[in-house]
């Protein structure tokens, strides 16, 4: 699936109304650009989207951020996974919540973290492809790596490329094993554009009654 990641309202519509954007993803950094209070920004995506909406937890601590998961998952139990920042307590935590609660593992660097997050429960992890592509060298190599260790584990566990700056990014991250790609509103407005497609319809439309 496509999903925008944006916590801005008109740009979730807009993403929507094109009718092939499902789903929400969302962080803290997105979610204080809008300067609403969090839970009702989430709630106003959830009346929008008709598939997942993931919000990442900022608790302080350990009994914060599972206060915080409950509080959030009630907005609307049919839609809200949590986004839950990799680290070995985080991941404790997950395995407190799931499976009633989904969670997806974000920040997600390695294969060995991806095991971990599906020992604990989650049922996405989210790797930074762009972010991985300028620290690691290669995102697309980490997404791979991922895949891999998910389908050794047999579990139903899915990734969510983020971090993608690009349409031609976005393509290899799901060729490299993605399974859905969050992508700014910008990059999905892009996406079914091509320099030879505008082109061919230019050349098209000359003989257009």
């Amino acid at each position: 699936m496509i999903f925008i990641d944006s916590a801005d309202i008109n740009e979730v519509k807009q993403a929507v109304a094109l009718g092939f954007v499902r789903g929400c993803t969302t962080n803290p950094a997105l979610l204080a650009k809008v300067r609403q209070e969090p839970q009702s920004v989430i709630a106003e995506i959830c009346r929008l989207v008709p598939g997942p909406v993931f919000y990442q937890l900022t608790g302080r601590t350990r009994e914060e951020r599972e206060q915080e998961a409950r509080e959030f998952y009630q907005i609307a139990p049919d839609k809200i996974v949590l986004k839950v920042p990799m680290t070995t307590e985080n991941m404790a935590l997950v395995t407190e919540l799931t499976p009633e609660i989904p969670c997806a593992a974000t920040a997600v660097f390695s294969g060995y973290q991806t095991l971990l997050a599906i020992e604990a429960g989650c049922s996405y992890v989210i790797p930074y492809v762009n972010r991985a592509t300028r620290l690691l060298g290669d995102g697309l190599k980490l997404v791979r790596e991922m895949l891999e260790v998910v389908r050794a584990s047999g579990r139903p566990v899915e990734i969510v490329a983020a971090s993608i700056k690009t349409s031609d990014e976005a393509g290899a991250a799901y060729l490299a094993g993605a399974h859905h790609l969050t992508l700014p509103l910008a990059v999905i407005q892009a996406f079914g554009n091509h320099q030879l497609s505008e082109a061919a319809i230019a050349e098209f439309d000359r003989y257009r009654a």
